[in-house]
């Protein structure tokens, strides 16, 4: 297995994880969680806490994640993958990401 497709299977592995705990987070808050866009409960996968010493989401500012990620989409922030993944979000869908990921840092 290349190392490209070794770290394609294990980015969509931890996706996965995290989209289960997400899941299960808006499951014990209720239906009146405010649902995740598109993409936005993919990003746990890697950045729900300190796993693989990579930056933790909680408590940014959706002002922080956007601008990080026009960065990444532009090539002014250096990325292994966050770069692709960035390419792959229109501005709307990465303002609403952003928006829903800064919201569930407050409401805990």
């Amino acid at each position: 297995m290349t190392r490209s497709a070794f770290l394609f299977v294990l980015t969509l592995a931890t996706c996965a994880a995290g989209v289960l705990a997400l899941a299960q987070r808006a499951q014990a808050q209720g239906a009146g969680a405010m649902l995740a866009p598109p993409g936005a409960t993919s990003c746990s996968g890697c950045h729900a806490g300190a796993a693989a010493g990579l930056p933790s989401l909680q408590g940014q500012s959706a002002q922080m994640i956007e601008e990080a990620m026009a960065g990444f989409r532009s090539g002014a922030r250096e990325a292994t993958l966050m770069n692709r993944i960035a390419k792959g979000f229109t501005e709307d869908e990465t303002r609403a990401i952003a928006r829903w990921i800064a919201a569930q840092g407050s409401a805990r």
